[in-house]
């Protein structure tokens, strides 16, 4: 296998942390030599979810078996997705703002058509749904675990207890119509057809699609992170790799 340098657009400050994080890790289990030192193991990782290239390509180039690099990069992704906030947390954090915003976004999985709860009827693929919290400027305070995604919008946020834990805060919270029947402090758009609607109603539906889109750039953000924009790996493996890029997004943005 012919092997090149390449980039990695992220900052040192990634690098960084996950690498203090990954000598904590050897520390606490008595880990002693390893084939790459915790900056490179760092490294290995990043590259992975940055740009999602397969472990043999990356154990050619770190100069490691394939087996070394997939556990390496498990564990590094695991030190990360335990850091990630929980609920709770992004609850806690969103309590001071005047609003927040909710939504789903689709995960592409390489399943095949038999597998049908990981279809989604309206993308018309494979995937995984996974639900988003931000704040009112777009920021990401939350990802949600992986659920197939046959499991639509509301049905997910009920089954994470998103509706039940904002309701209880008392937090007002946007969303689209994939929440109609949400209840609690969830608001969506006035259900029915454009033409249908009064000129108040659709200039309430305006205003709404104005705050709710600004969720958009926060699922951009995390999508970044290129291995989620097309995922070969094992369903049980998603929700992971989601909290270690929202660690990542989280760290180096607040």
């Amino acid at each position: 296998m012919l092997v090149y340098p390449s980039g990695l657009d992220l900052s040192s400050s990634h690098l960084r942390f996950l690498t203090a994080r990954l000598r904590e890790r050897r520390r606490a289990i008595g880990s002693r030599w390893r084939r790459l030192n915790a900056g490179r193991q760092a490294l290995l990782a990043l590259a992975h979810l940055r740009h999602g290239h397969p472990y043999a390509q990356l154990a050619a180039g770190f100069g490691i078996g394939t087996t070394t690099a997939y556990r390496y990069i498990t564990e590094a992704v695991d030190v990360l997705a335990a850091l990630a906030p929980s609920l709770a947390e992004a609850v806690r954090a969103a309590s001071s703002k005047a609003f927040v915003l909710l939504d789903g976004t689709l995960l592409p999985t390489d399943r095949t058509a038999a597998d049908r709860p990981f279809y989604s009827g309206k993308h018309k693929k494979h995937g995984m749904n996974v639900q988003i919290l931000t704040d009112p400027a777009g920021r990401l305070l939350w990802a949600s675990p992986a659920l197939p995604a046959a499991i639509h919008d509301v049905r997910a946020a009920r089954e994470h207890g998103i509706i039940d834990a904002l309701a209880e805060a008392g937090i007002k919270c946007w969303a689209d119509k994939g929440y109609r029947g949400a209840a609690g402090t969830v608001h969506v758009p006035i259900w029915g057809r454009r033409e249908k609607l009064s000129a108040g109603q659709q200039a309430v539906n305006r205003s709404h699609a104005k705050i709710r889109a600004l969720v958009e750039p926060a699922i951009a953000a995390l999508k970044t992170w290129r291995l989620l924009r097309k995922l070969r790996c094992s369903t049980t493996r998603i929700t992971p790799l989601v909290q270690a890029a929202l660690t990542l997004h989280l760290t180096t943005t607040n």
